[in-house]
């Protein structure tokens, strides 16, 4: 199944950072920022990580939780959050099947050698679990604050 606007999120459970499997049920009744990214530790990647962060609270008292989505292993992510301080979760898709089922697992081409991977995209579900809004082929300038102000805009009231 493919991610569609207007239609229920894809569910997912995946293995988190803390030795947790998290699953987009638990956040039912909240508003979830999902982000897929390609690479942890990598700048593009960090940037857009950081970002999140120092805007926590403002998502957080929007009622929404970040969430983001890499095929980097658990370990992996636990070195990243713990290097930049990073309060929500990261989640190892190391299979790339959530990835796939947002439509963000595509043909890549970099310095002329094409290969598989994650498409930076940010996806907004709302409080019952509806895709509301998506960013694909993200630019991480500005990014974060354009997720946010679509959450005050939109979804708050």
């Amino acid at each position: 199944m493919n991610a569609k606007i207007g239609q229920k999120a894809p569910t997912f459970s995946l293995p988190s950072n803390n030795s947790k499997t998290v699953s987009l049920e638990d956040y039912r009744g909240k508003n979830v920022i999902l982000y897929f990214y390609p690479k942890d530790m990598t700048p593009g990647c960090t940037t857009q990580a950081c970002d999140f962060r120092d805007r926590i609270e403002d998502f957080s008292d929007l009622d929404t939780v970040i969430l983001g989505v890499s095929p980097d292993p658990v370990a992996r992510h636990e070195k990243f959050i713990d290097k930049y301080q990073l309060p929500f979760e990261l989640l190892a898709d190391e299979e790339h099947e959530v990835a796939e089922s947002y439509g963000v697992w595509q043909l890549k081409k970099n310095f002329g050698k094409e290969y598989m991977g994650i498409e930076r995209s940010t996806f907004v579900i709302n409080k019952d679990g509806v895709l509301v809004k998506e960013w694909r082929k993200v630019r991480v300038k500005d990014h974060v604050e354009e997720a946010l102000t679509y959450v005050k805009e939109e979804l708050e009231g």
